[in-house]
Order: C-alpha cells, then sequence, then structure tokens
C-alpha cells in the first residue's frame, strides 16, 4: 500500500511502485491521486499540459505508467517520501504559493467543531472571517 498526499487530500494506492526517487503508477491512479491525466500531449490538468521530456521519456512515461515524481519535480514542486517509499508528498512550489498569496484569499479547508460537524472556510464566502493559526515550531 502506497499513500499519496496532496493539498487536495490522500489517495490510497496498491498499485504504486516506489523506486528510490520514482513513483511509479497507471495513468488511472496517477489522475486519481493528483488531478493530471495522462494524454498524447503529456501530462495534463485542465487545459495546461507539461510535455513528456523527449530525450527523457523513459524516466517519466513506460507503457501505461507514469512517473509522478518525476512529473511533481519537472513542474517546480517539491516531492518528499519516506525511507520504504510507502508515504509520498507531493506539495506546491514556491512559486504558485506566491501567486497564491498575493491574491490575499486563504486556500479552502475542511475541519471539525468539537462536536465533530465539519465546516470548509468556502461556507463563509462572502462573510467577514477570523482565522486564527497556532504552530508548535
Amino acid at each position: 500500500m502506497t499513500i499519496v498526499l496532496t493539498e487536495a487530500g490522500s489517495t490510497e494506492l496498491v498499485d504504486a511502485k516506489a523506486s528510490g526517487e520514482d513513483l511509479w503508477l497507471t495513468a488511472a491512479a496517477a489522475a486519481r491521486a493528483s488531478g493530471w491525466s495522462l494524454k498524447p500531449e503529456g501530462l495534463c490538468q485542465g487545459a495546461v499540459c507539461i510535455p513528456v521530456p523527449r530525450t527523457e521519456a523513459q524516466n517519466f512515461v513506460r507503457d501505461d505508467a507514469v512517473n509522478l515524481a518525476a512529473f511533481w519535480r519537472l513542474m517546480g514542486h517539491p516531492v518528499v517520501h519516506d525511507a520504504a517509499g510507502a508515504t509520498w508528498m507531493l506539495g506546491t512550489g514556491a512559486a504558485s504559493r506566491a501567486r497564491a498569496l498575493q491574491s490575499l484569499e486563504a486556500p479552502d479547508f475542511r475541519l471539525p467543531d468539537l462536536a465533530g460537524a465539519m465546516h470548509a472556510l468556502s461556507d463563509y464566502r462572502g462573510q467577514r472571517v477570523l482565522l486564527t493559526t497556532w504552530s508548535s515550531w
């Protein structure tokens, strides 16, 4: 079992193959874990496509397998994993975060209240909301 974590959530995959810094997934599993689909023009999300580098094609795509970690790094996003390759975090790059900060709009998230009911920030769009954060580090 391999777990892939993104800002959108976590996905458990049984058919992932981790090898060093590479995370090979079927095209369907890569789409489920990341929201990016393999198409003839490359790895795509909506109208945005990242082409497969021609000189390194075997490092990115083999048959119906996609090296999601390689594509993620190609996009300038951080990739980290545990020593066993069982848990992978596909982060968002600094450039994307900088653009989001310029909008001054907090990203949507969901958290439970003390009674366990889930609340999303988007439920309160258009209203004034005070966000308080805390960290132990």
